[in-house]
């Protein structure tokens, strides 16, 4: 079978390898269809890695496919079902796992794609239990940016942010992946949204896709505009994933009481905070990282009824290097897919 593997920081080749064996128990065999590019794979690439990893690694931690064949013991899955599988390796039995929390496993083995084989090939073993269904009638590659985007955003909006309709959120980096997925749930649950962008093409775009307010934050300062926007009061959540080159303003914006939700330090991982400002508006920060199972399948169930990723580009598994660069560049609105 074809698959995608990075020998070295940046050596990155599709290659000719010997297929998976036949599902064990309790394990299913997937036939990939697509991929969706993350900056988890752009630091995979550098070489950014977190923990030990062995080469030649398949790359690929945000995809789905088909199943084509199921292990003993599996009785949920058949051939023919559609499958995103759950890219953290957790061990289902602890604490934090049995009560659906799988993005705090106190025993995970590390991520697909990252740590690793991942899924950038044509067929793999999954877990059984570490897959989430599909809906009929979402294409696959809208279904790509399941695992990781819609459910990344589901997990800061609702379990951490708990945002509520008719709110007002400032949503930072409107042009990425997470960005615009998350101005459209807001915007479906009929909120406010404030949407900051690096350029005035992404501005124009962040403004058709819904937001309300748009702030290019390269020339217009984004506090100012969010507390005009909001009659001096601030808004209520800040989806922040920018890190550093955001932080004090992201907390200026913020009403008395405001939360802001963060899952990313794309723009340096340190940044100062006014201590005095945090409680004297009693201001509340949530750190989000990953999702849960549950979130995927919460996110499958709003593209099932229309709210679908918004597709920078689709590229055939041959050029996913190009897509790797582009959006290493920042050279995009969306999402990039790869197809299989």
């Amino acid at each position: 079978m074809r698959a995608l593997r990075l020998h070295a920081d940046r050596d990155l080749r599709l290659e000719e390898v010997p297929p998976p064996p036949p599902p064990g128990p309790g394990e299913v065999t997937l036939r990939i269809k697509a991929v969706a590019l993350n900056h988890i794979d752009v630091w995979g690439f550098r070489g950014m890695a977190f923990a030990k990893r062995e080469m030649p690694l398949i790359v690929g931690a945000e995809a789905v496919g088909e199943v084509v064949a199921v292990g003993e013991g599996v009785t949920e899955w058949k051939p023919g079902d559609r499958a995103a599988p759950y890219g953290a390796l957790t061990c289902g039995t602890c604490r934090r796992c049995l009560a659906g929390q799988d993005n705090l496993c106190e025993d995970v083995r590390g991520v697909k794609g990252f740590h690793v084989g991942g899924f950038a090939c044509e067929l793999v073993n999954q877990e059984a239990r570490l897959l989430v269904r599909v809906p009929e009638g979402i294409s696959w590659e809208d279904a790509a940016c399941g695992p990781i985007t819609f459910s990344t955003v589901e997990h800061m909006l609702f379990d951490n942010a708990k945002l509520e309709p008719g709110e007002t959120i400032l949503v930072h980096a409107a042009g990425s992946g997470i960005g615009t997925v998350a101005v459209k749930i807001a915007k479906d649950m009929g909120c406010t949204v404030i949407a900051t962008a690096g350029d005035d093409e992404k501005c124009a775009k962040a403004r058709a896709l819904g937001a309300d307010h748009v702030v290019n934050y390269t020339t217009q300062n984004f506090p100012t505009v969010a507390r005009r926007a909001t009659g001096k009061v601030g808004v209520d959540v800040v989806f922040e994933h920018v890190g550093a080159a955001t932080w004090a303003g992201s907390l200026l914006s913020l009403r008395m009481g405001g939360r802001l939700v963060t899952c990313g330090s794309t723009s340096g991982v340190s940044a100062e905070t006014n201590l005095m400002m945090l409680f004297q508006r009693q201001l509340r920060i949530f750190g989000s990282f990953g999702a849960s199972m549950r979130n995927i399948a919460d996110g499958y169930a709003k593209m099932a009824r229309g709210i679908l990723p918004v597709l920078d580009t689709v590229l055939p598994v041959e050029r996913f290097a190009e897509g790797l660069d582009r959006l290493e560049s920042r050279r995009v609105f969306g999402k990039i897919v790869v197809t299989l």
